[in-house]
């Protein structure tokens, strides 16, 4: 039995002759992706790891206030901070996760799962098939 794929978002990107410079569009918006300078590129962008840590940052943070207003809790500021390294395993992903108002230790523990269960993490942890094909231009 075969199963359906459920269309979620599309997003292209193109490179011309700026060294390693590419323009990123997904719906009705565009972003500039690059290198930094010291690797070759002109650094006017964010680099594609940089991008996947700012792709889980904001789903964790928005995912988080989600929740936080659903629940009514008194939260002025959210903050996410990630880090990437390397290591013999391969990728670790720390999060740091910062809360401004009012929140409890029992609420601050139910805050790092609610943070796991943003749609970017469980990407990321998940079970992902990549099938690259070739298109015409």
């Amino acid at each position: 039995m075969e199963t359906e794929n459920e269309f979620v978002v599309s997003a292209s990107a193109r490179i011309a002759h700026t060294q390693y410079q590419t323009i990123v569009t997904s719906d009705n918006h565009t972003l500039i992706a690059d290198e930094p300078a010291d690797i070759g590129g002109t650094d006017t962008g964010m680099s594609p790891y940089n991008l996947l840590l700012a792709s889980l940052a904001s789903c964790t943070a928005i995912t988080l206030r989600m929740y936080i207003n659903r629940k009514m809790w008194i939260v002025d500021e959210i903050s996410v901070n990630l880090q990437l390294f390397k290591n013999q395993n391969g990728i670790l992903i720390e999060s740091k996760l910062a809360f401004k108002g009012e929140v409890t230790a029992e609420q601050r523990k139910r805050l790092i799962t609610i943070a796991d269960a943003c749609p970017i993490h469980k990407i990321l942890v998940g079970n992902i098939v990549i099938n690259t094909s070739l298109q015409e231009i």
